[in-house]
Protein backbone atom coordinates (compact mmCIF):
# COMPACT_ATOMS: atom_id res chain seq x y z
CA UNK A 1 0.00 0.00 0.00
CA UNK A 2 2.81 2.42 0.86
CA UNK A 3 4.48 1.68 -2.49
CA UNK A 4 1.23 2.34 -4.34
CA UNK A 5 0.71 5.61 -2.39
CA UNK A 6 4.29 6.66 -3.23
CA UNK A 7 3.75 5.94 -6.93
CA UNK A 8 0.42 7.80 -6.92
CA UNK A 9 1.90 10.90 -5.22
CA UNK A 10 4.80 10.98 -7.64
CA UNK A 11 2.43 10.55 -10.56
CA UNK A 12 0.43 13.57 -9.39
CA UNK A 13 3.63 15.56 -8.84
CA UNK A 14 4.86 14.70 -12.34
CA UNK A 15 1.50 15.72 -13.79
CA UNK A 16 1.65 19.09 -12.02
CA UNK A 17 5.16 19.67 -13.36
CA UNK A 18 3.98 18.86 -16.87
CA UNK A 19 1.01 21.23 -16.51
CA UNK A 20 3.34 23.95 -15.24
CA UNK A 21 5.67 23.42 -18.18
CA UNK A 22 2.78 23.69 -20.61
CA UNK A 23 1.51 26.87 -18.91
CA UNK A 24 4.95 28.47 -19.17
CA UNK A 25 5.18 27.99 -22.93
CA UNK A 26 1.48 28.33 -23.80
CA UNK A 27 0.38 31.43 -25.67
CA UNK A 28 -0.54 34.12 -23.16
CA UNK A 29 -3.79 36.06 -23.06
CA UNK A 30 -3.72 39.78 -23.69
CA UNK A 31 -5.59 42.66 -22.12
CA UNK A 32 -5.92 43.85 -25.70
CA UNK A 33 -8.88 42.16 -27.43
CA UNK A 34 -8.58 42.93 -31.11
CA UNK A 35 -11.09 40.79 -33.05
CA UNK A 36 -9.94 38.51 -35.87
CA UNK A 37 -10.00 39.82 -39.42
CA UNK A 38 -13.51 39.99 -40.86
CA UNK A 39 -15.11 41.44 -43.99
CA UNK A 40 -16.51 44.98 -43.87
CA UNK A 41 -17.48 47.74 -46.27
CA UNK A 42 -14.53 49.84 -47.44
CA UNK A 43 -16.22 53.05 -46.35
CA UNK A 44 -16.52 51.81 -42.76
CA UNK A 45 -12.70 51.92 -42.47
CA UNK A 46 -11.98 54.95 -44.61
CA UNK A 47 -11.50 53.37 -48.02
CA UNK A 48 -13.23 54.03 -51.33
CA UNK A 49 -15.20 51.20 -52.94
CA UNK A 50 -14.98 52.97 -56.27
CA UNK A 51 -11.21 53.31 -56.08
CA UNK A 52 -10.72 49.71 -54.96
CA UNK A 53 -12.33 48.69 -58.24
CA UNK A 54 -9.14 49.83 -59.93
CA UNK A 55 -7.48 46.78 -58.32
CA UNK A 56 -10.26 44.61 -59.74
CA UNK A 57 -9.71 46.11 -63.19
CA UNK A 58 -5.94 45.61 -62.96
CA UNK A 59 -6.30 41.92 -62.06
CA UNK A 60 -8.91 41.25 -64.74
CA UNK A 61 -6.73 42.89 -67.39
CA UNK A 62 -3.63 40.96 -66.29
CA UNK A 63 -5.48 37.66 -66.75
CA UNK A 64 -7.27 38.72 -69.94
CA UNK A 65 -3.97 39.83 -71.49
CA UNK A 66 -2.32 36.52 -70.51
CA UNK A 67 0.19 38.36 -68.31
CA UNK A 68 -0.75 35.93 -65.52
CA UNK A 69 -2.82 32.73 -65.39
CA UNK A 70 -4.45 33.59 -62.05
CA UNK A 71 -4.38 35.92 -59.05
CA UNK A 72 -5.79 36.23 -55.55
CA UNK A 73 -5.76 39.77 -54.14
CA UNK A 74 -6.57 40.81 -50.58
CA UNK A 75 -6.72 44.27 -48.99
CA UNK A 76 -7.43 44.94 -45.32
CA UNK A 77 -7.60 48.13 -43.30
CA UNK A 78 -8.03 48.68 -39.56
CA UNK A 79 -8.62 44.97 -39.03
CA UNK A 80 -11.28 44.64 -41.73
CA UNK A 81 -11.01 42.88 -45.08
CA UNK A 82 -12.32 45.31 -47.69
CA UNK A 83 -11.23 43.51 -50.85
CA UNK A 84 -10.65 39.79 -51.42
CA UNK A 85 -11.10 38.41 -54.92
CA UNK A 86 -9.83 35.61 -57.15
CA UNK A 87 -9.16 35.78 -60.88
CA UNK A 88 -8.26 33.38 -63.68
CA UNK A 89 -7.11 29.82 -63.28
CA UNK A 90 -5.32 27.91 -60.54
CA UNK A 91 -4.42 25.15 -63.00
CA UNK A 92 -4.67 25.92 -66.71
CA UNK A 93 -4.10 22.34 -67.87
CA UNK A 94 -6.91 20.90 -65.76
CA UNK A 95 -9.15 23.96 -66.23
CA UNK A 96 -9.46 24.69 -62.49
CA UNK A 97 -10.60 28.16 -61.55
CA UNK A 98 -8.76 30.23 -58.96
CA UNK A 99 -10.61 30.60 -55.67
CA UNK A 100 -10.14 32.97 -52.76
CA UNK A 101 -9.23 30.00 -50.57
CA UNK A 102 -6.64 28.62 -53.03
CA UNK A 103 -3.34 27.58 -51.42
CA UNK A 104 -0.02 28.93 -52.68
CA UNK A 105 3.61 28.00 -52.12
CA UNK A 106 4.73 31.15 -50.31
CA UNK A 107 8.48 30.34 -50.45
CA UNK A 108 10.43 33.23 -48.85
CA UNK A 109 7.33 34.57 -47.15
CA UNK A 110 8.13 31.68 -44.78
CA UNK A 111 11.11 33.70 -43.53
CA UNK A 112 9.08 36.24 -41.56
CA UNK A 113 7.18 33.40 -39.87
CA UNK A 114 10.42 31.66 -38.86
CA UNK A 115 11.88 34.94 -37.59
CA UNK A 116 8.73 35.50 -35.52
CA UNK A 117 9.13 32.05 -33.99
CA UNK A 118 12.74 32.88 -33.10
CA UNK A 119 11.60 36.06 -31.38
CA UNK A 120 8.93 34.19 -29.43
CA UNK A 121 11.72 32.13 -27.87
CA UNK A 122 13.91 35.23 -27.46
CA UNK A 123 11.15 36.86 -25.40
CA UNK A 124 11.35 33.89 -23.03
CA UNK A 125 14.98 34.75 -22.28
CA UNK A 126 16.41 31.61 -23.83
CA UNK A 127 19.22 33.41 -25.71
CA UNK A 128 20.52 36.79 -26.82
CA UNK A 129 20.44 37.87 -30.46
CA UNK A 130 24.19 38.38 -30.51
CA UNK A 131 24.94 34.92 -29.14
CA UNK A 132 27.05 32.83 -31.53
CA UNK A 133 24.93 30.15 -33.17
CA UNK A 134 27.73 27.67 -32.34
CA UNK A 135 26.69 27.96 -28.69
CA UNK A 136 23.54 26.00 -29.64
CA UNK A 137 24.63 24.23 -32.86
CA UNK A 138 28.33 23.39 -32.24
CA UNK A 139 28.95 22.45 -35.89
CA UNK A 140 29.07 26.19 -36.71
CA UNK A 141 32.10 26.83 -34.50
CA UNK A 142 35.14 28.39 -36.22
CA UNK A 143 33.52 29.40 -39.54
CA UNK A 144 35.71 29.54 -42.63
CA UNK A 145 35.83 31.86 -45.65
CA UNK A 146 36.10 30.65 -49.23
CA UNK A 147 39.53 31.67 -50.58
CA UNK A 148 40.09 29.59 -53.74
CA UNK A 149 37.77 27.42 -55.80
CA UNK A 150 38.65 24.87 -58.48
CA UNK A 151 35.98 24.88 -61.21
CA UNK A 152 36.98 21.45 -62.52
CA UNK A 153 36.21 19.48 -59.37
CA UNK A 154 34.66 22.02 -56.93
CA UNK A 155 37.55 21.60 -54.50
CA UNK A 156 38.40 24.70 -52.46
CA UNK A 157 40.61 26.28 -49.83
CA UNK A 158 39.55 28.36 -46.87
CA UNK A 159 40.77 30.81 -44.24
CA UNK A 160 39.28 31.50 -40.80
CA UNK A 161 36.51 34.11 -40.57
CA UNK A 162 37.19 37.00 -38.21
CA UNK A 163 34.20 36.27 -35.96
CA UNK A 164 31.50 33.75 -35.13
CA UNK A 165 28.07 33.80 -36.80
CA UNK A 166 25.42 35.16 -34.46
CA UNK A 167 21.67 34.64 -34.35
CA UNK A 168 21.23 38.26 -35.46
CA UNK A 169 23.46 37.61 -38.50
CA UNK A 170 21.23 34.68 -39.48
CA UNK A 171 18.05 36.73 -39.08
CA UNK A 172 19.37 39.59 -41.21
CA UNK A 173 21.20 37.77 -44.03
CA UNK A 174 24.56 39.06 -42.91
CA UNK A 175 26.02 35.70 -41.81
CA UNK A 176 27.94 35.06 -45.04
CA UNK A 177 26.08 31.80 -45.67
CA UNK A 178 25.01 31.35 -49.29
CA UNK A 179 21.80 30.22 -51.01
CA UNK A 180 22.67 27.35 -53.29
CA UNK A 181 20.45 27.26 -56.37
CA UNK A 182 19.66 31.01 -56.35
CA UNK A 183 23.10 32.17 -55.21
CA UNK A 184 24.57 34.99 -57.30
CA UNK A 185 28.00 33.40 -56.89
CA UNK A 186 27.94 30.19 -58.91
CA UNK A 187 30.85 28.79 -56.92
CA UNK A 188 28.50 28.43 -53.97
CA UNK A 189 25.80 26.90 -56.16
CA UNK A 190 28.31 24.18 -57.09
CA UNK A 191 29.61 23.78 -53.54
CA UNK A 192 26.13 23.36 -52.09
CA UNK A 193 25.11 20.92 -54.81
CA UNK A 194 28.23 18.79 -54.32
CA UNK A 195 27.66 18.71 -50.54
CA UNK A 196 24.03 17.63 -51.04
CA UNK A 197 22.53 20.72 -49.40
CA UNK A 198 18.75 21.06 -49.67
CA UNK A 199 18.22 24.74 -50.44
CA UNK A 200 14.50 25.06 -49.87
CA UNK A 201 12.33 21.96 -50.21
CA UNK A 202 12.48 18.28 -51.00
CA UNK A 203 10.35 15.16 -51.19
CA UNK A 204 13.26 13.03 -49.93
CA UNK A 205 13.43 11.63 -46.35
CA UNK A 206 15.78 14.33 -45.08
CA UNK A 207 15.54 16.32 -41.83
CA UNK A 208 16.57 19.92 -41.26
CA UNK A 209 19.04 18.73 -38.60
CA UNK A 210 20.86 16.59 -41.17
CA UNK A 211 20.84 19.39 -43.72
CA UNK A 212 22.00 22.18 -41.41
CA UNK A 213 24.85 20.15 -39.94
CA UNK A 214 26.17 19.62 -43.48
CA UNK A 215 25.71 23.30 -44.29
CA UNK A 216 27.71 24.28 -41.19
CA UNK A 217 30.83 22.65 -42.66
CA UNK A 218 30.83 24.79 -45.82
CA UNK A 219 32.69 28.11 -46.27
CA UNK A 220 31.14 31.56 -46.15
CA UNK A 221 30.90 34.30 -48.75
CA UNK A 222 32.40 36.86 -46.36
CA UNK A 223 33.02 37.62 -42.69
CA UNK A 224 29.81 37.63 -40.62
CA UNK A 225 28.26 41.09 -40.39
CA UNK A 226 30.29 42.44 -43.31
CA UNK A 227 27.69 42.35 -46.11
CA UNK A 228 24.05 41.56 -46.87
CA UNK A 229 23.98 38.22 -48.72
CA UNK A 230 20.58 36.60 -49.13
CA UNK A 231 21.01 33.24 -47.50
CA UNK A 232 19.74 30.07 -45.89
CA UNK A 233 20.10 31.66 -42.47
CA UNK A 234 16.40 31.21 -41.73
CA UNK A 235 16.72 27.50 -42.53
CA UNK A 236 19.48 27.32 -39.91
CA UNK A 237 17.12 29.03 -37.48
CA UNK A 238 14.38 26.48 -38.18
CA UNK A 239 16.69 23.84 -36.76
CA UNK A 240 17.76 26.24 -33.98
CA UNK A 241 14.10 26.46 -32.94
CA UNK A 242 13.99 22.67 -32.64
CA UNK A 243 17.11 22.72 -30.45
CA UNK A 244 15.80 25.48 -28.18
CA UNK A 245 12.19 24.32 -27.89
CA UNK A 246 12.65 20.56 -27.85
CA UNK A 247 9.86 20.35 -30.45
CA UNK A 248 9.82 19.62 -34.19
CA UNK A 249 9.84 22.92 -36.06
CA UNK A 250 6.47 22.33 -37.71
CA UNK A 251 4.93 21.44 -34.36
CA UNK A 252 6.32 24.59 -32.74
CA UNK A 253 4.83 26.79 -35.46
CA UNK A 254 1.49 25.05 -35.19
CA UNK A 255 1.23 25.39 -31.40
CA UNK A 256 2.78 28.80 -30.89
CA UNK A 257 1.75 30.68 -34.02
CA UNK A 258 -0.63 29.07 -36.49
CA UNK A 259 -3.28 27.75 -34.08
CA UNK A 260 -3.43 30.98 -32.03
CA UNK A 261 -3.77 33.01 -35.25
CA UNK A 262 -6.32 30.64 -36.79
CA UNK A 263 -3.96 29.87 -39.72
CA UNK A 264 -5.41 26.45 -40.50
CA UNK A 265 -4.39 26.56 -44.18
CA UNK A 266 -0.67 27.20 -43.52
CA UNK A 267 1.44 24.03 -43.59
CA UNK A 268 4.73 22.62 -44.79
CA UNK A 269 2.83 19.62 -46.15
CA UNK A 270 -0.85 19.58 -47.08
CA UNK A 271 -3.38 16.99 -46.00
CA UNK A 272 -5.32 15.27 -48.80
CA UNK A 273 -8.35 17.41 -47.99
CA UNK A 274 -6.34 20.56 -48.75
CA UNK A 275 -4.11 19.29 -51.57
CA UNK A 276 -6.75 19.88 -54.25
CA UNK A 277 -6.63 23.60 -53.43
CA UNK A 278 -2.89 23.90 -54.20
CA UNK A 279 -2.28 26.20 -57.17
CA UNK A 280 -0.10 24.88 -59.99
CA UNK A 281 3.11 26.74 -60.81
CA UNK A 282 2.94 28.03 -64.38
CA UNK A 283 5.39 29.37 -66.92
CA UNK A 284 4.91 30.68 -70.43
CA UNK A 285 5.97 28.49 -73.32
CA UNK A 286 5.30 29.48 -76.93
CA UNK A 287 2.82 32.07 -75.70
CA UNK A 288 0.82 29.58 -73.62
CA UNK A 289 0.66 28.94 -69.89
CA UNK A 290 2.06 25.53 -69.02
CA UNK A 291 2.70 23.72 -65.75
CA UNK A 292 6.27 24.48 -64.67
CA UNK A 293 8.77 21.77 -63.76
CA UNK A 294 12.36 21.97 -62.58
CA UNK A 295 14.86 19.13 -62.63
CA UNK A 296 16.53 20.52 -59.49
CA UNK A 297 13.57 19.74 -57.25
CA UNK A 298 10.07 18.27 -57.16
CA UNK A 299 7.60 21.15 -57.03
CA UNK A 300 4.88 18.85 -55.71
CA UNK A 301 6.71 18.79 -52.35
CA UNK A 302 3.71 20.10 -50.38
CA UNK A 303 1.64 17.02 -51.33
CA UNK A 304 4.17 14.29 -52.15
CA UNK A 305 7.20 12.59 -50.63
CA UNK A 306 8.52 11.89 -47.16
CA UNK A 307 7.15 15.08 -45.53
CA UNK A 308 10.12 15.33 -43.15
CA UNK A 309 11.90 18.53 -44.25
CA UNK A 310 10.72 21.84 -42.76
CA UNK A 311 12.45 24.70 -44.56
CA UNK A 312 12.44 27.81 -42.37
CA UNK A 313 13.40 29.93 -45.35
CA UNK A 314 10.99 28.76 -48.04
CA UNK A 315 8.93 25.66 -47.19
CA UNK A 316 5.43 26.82 -46.27
CA UNK A 317 2.23 26.97 -48.29
CA UNK A 318 -0.62 29.27 -47.30
CA UNK A 319 -3.61 31.37 -48.35
CA UNK A 320 -4.01 35.13 -48.67
CA UNK A 321 -6.40 35.12 -45.73
CA UNK A 322 -4.06 33.16 -43.45
CA UNK A 323 -1.10 35.40 -44.23
CA UNK A 324 -3.26 38.47 -43.62
CA UNK A 325 -3.91 37.22 -40.07
CA UNK A 326 -0.16 36.94 -39.51
CA UNK A 327 0.43 40.49 -40.75
CA UNK A 328 -2.52 41.84 -38.76
CA UNK A 329 -0.91 40.47 -35.61
CA UNK A 330 2.07 42.72 -36.37
CA UNK A 331 -0.15 45.74 -37.03
CA UNK A 332 -1.83 45.03 -33.68
CA UNK A 333 1.54 45.28 -31.94
CA UNK A 334 1.90 41.52 -31.47
CA UNK A 335 -1.64 40.62 -30.42
CA UNK A 336 -4.46 38.91 -32.32
CA UNK A 337 -7.92 37.92 -31.12
CA UNK A 338 -6.94 38.34 -27.49
CA UNK A 339 -3.78 36.24 -27.78
CA UNK A 340 -0.38 37.86 -27.18
CA UNK A 341 2.11 36.43 -29.69
CA UNK A 342 4.81 39.09 -29.24
CA UNK A 343 5.05 42.20 -27.12
CA UNK A 344 4.71 45.60 -28.77
CA UNK A 345 8.30 46.35 -27.82
CA UNK A 346 9.50 43.21 -29.60
CA UNK A 347 7.56 44.12 -32.74
CA UNK A 348 9.25 47.52 -32.67
CA UNK A 349 12.64 45.83 -32.36
CA UNK A 350 11.90 43.48 -35.27
CA UNK A 351 11.01 46.43 -37.50
CA UNK A 352 14.13 48.38 -36.50
CA UNK A 353 17.14 48.89 -38.77
CA UNK A 354 19.43 45.90 -38.20
CA UNK A 355 21.60 46.22 -41.31
CA UNK A 356 22.41 49.92 -41.68
CA UNK A 357 23.40 50.62 -45.27
CA UNK A 358 24.24 46.98 -46.07
CA UNK A 359 20.80 46.10 -47.47
CA UNK A 360 21.47 45.69 -51.19
CA UNK A 361 22.19 49.44 -51.32
CA UNK A 362 18.45 50.14 -51.72
CA UNK A 363 17.92 53.79 -50.68
CA UNK A 364 14.18 53.48 -50.07
CA UNK A 365 14.38 50.66 -47.54
CA UNK A 366 16.41 49.10 -44.78
CA UNK A 367 16.28 45.52 -43.57
CA UNK A 368 14.86 44.69 -40.17
CA UNK A 369 14.44 41.11 -39.00
CA UNK A 370 13.03 39.20 -42.02
CA UNK A 371 11.31 42.30 -43.45
CA UNK A 372 12.28 45.10 -45.77
CA UNK A 373 11.14 48.39 -44.18
CA UNK A 374 10.30 51.66 -45.96
CA UNK A 375 12.37 54.71 -45.00
CA UNK A 376 11.42 58.42 -45.14
CA UNK A 377 13.06 58.59 -48.54
CA UNK A 378 10.99 55.60 -49.63
CA UNK A 379 7.74 57.21 -48.52
CA UNK A 380 8.66 60.40 -50.37
CA UNK A 381 9.39 58.43 -53.55
CA UNK A 382 5.69 57.47 -53.66
CA UNK A 383 3.70 54.32 -54.20
CA UNK A 384 5.31 52.01 -51.63
CA UNK A 385 3.65 53.09 -48.39
CA UNK A 386 4.33 55.13 -45.28
CA UNK A 387 7.53 55.15 -43.24
CA UNK A 388 7.72 51.79 -41.45
CA UNK A 389 5.76 49.82 -44.07
CA UNK A 390 7.20 46.30 -44.06
CA UNK A 391 7.20 43.80 -46.90
CA UNK A 392 8.70 40.84 -48.71
CA UNK A 393 7.78 38.29 -51.37
CA UNK A 394 8.28 34.73 -52.52
CA UNK A 395 10.12 32.85 -55.26
CA UNK A 396 6.90 31.85 -57.01
CA UNK A 397 5.69 35.45 -57.45
CA UNK A 398 3.83 36.26 -54.24
CA UNK A 399 4.00 39.67 -52.55
CA UNK A 400 2.79 41.33 -49.38
CA UNK A 401 3.10 44.59 -47.46
CA UNK A 402 1.70 46.04 -44.24
CA UNK A 403 1.59 49.76 -43.42
CA UNK A 404 1.45 50.44 -39.65
CA UNK A 405 0.66 54.14 -40.08
CA UNK A 406 -2.31 53.58 -42.38
CA UNK A 407 -3.18 50.21 -40.85
CA UNK A 408 -3.38 48.61 -44.28
CA UNK A 409 -2.43 45.16 -45.56
CA UNK A 410 -1.99 44.17 -49.18
CA UNK A 411 -1.42 40.58 -50.35
CA UNK A 412 -1.06 39.44 -53.94
CA UNK A 413 -0.83 35.69 -54.56
CA UNK A 414 0.35 34.23 -57.88
CA UNK A 415 2.33 31.10 -58.87
CA UNK A 416 4.67 31.66 -61.81
CA UNK A 417 8.27 31.03 -62.73
CA UNK A 418 10.44 32.42 -65.49
CA UNK A 419 9.96 35.66 -67.45
CA UNK A 420 6.46 37.12 -67.31
CA UNK A 421 4.99 40.48 -68.27
CA UNK A 422 3.65 40.98 -64.75
CA UNK A 423 3.12 44.59 -63.65
CA UNK A 424 0.70 43.79 -60.85
CA UNK A 425 3.26 43.91 -58.01
CA UNK A 426 4.06 47.63 -58.14
CA UNK A 427 0.61 48.65 -59.40
CA UNK A 428 -1.19 46.82 -56.58
CA UNK A 429 0.77 48.59 -53.89
CA UNK A 430 0.08 51.98 -55.45
CA UNK A 431 -3.60 51.19 -55.95
CA UNK A 432 -4.11 50.16 -52.32
CA UNK A 433 -2.69 53.52 -51.22
CA UNK A 434 -4.82 55.57 -53.61
CA UNK A 435 -7.99 53.88 -52.30
CA UNK A 436 -7.53 55.40 -48.81
CA UNK A 437 -10.33 57.92 -48.39
CA UNK A 438 -10.32 59.47 -44.92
Amino acid sequence: MQVERFIFKNFIYLGLLMMLAVSVVAQTKSSQQTPPLAPASPESVGMSSERLQRIDQMCREAVANDDLPGIVALVARKGKVVFHEAYGMSDVESNQKMRKESIFRIASQTKAITATAVMILWEEGKFQLDDPISKYIPEFEDPQLLVTFNESDSSYKTAPADKEITIRHLLTHTSGIGYGFIDEDLRFTKLYHKAGIVDAWTTEPITIEQNIKKLAKLPLHHNPGEKFTYSEGLDVLGYFIEVMSGMAFDEFLRKRLFDPLGMDDTWFYLANSKAKRLVAIHHQQDGKWMKFSDERFNLDYPIEGANTFFSGGAGLSSTAEDYAAFLQMYLNGGEYNGKRILSRTTVEAILGNHTGSLFWEIPNKYYGIAFGVVTEQGEASGGIGSVGTFDWGGYFNTQYFADPEEQTIGILMKQTQGPVNDQTGWKFRLLVGQAIDD
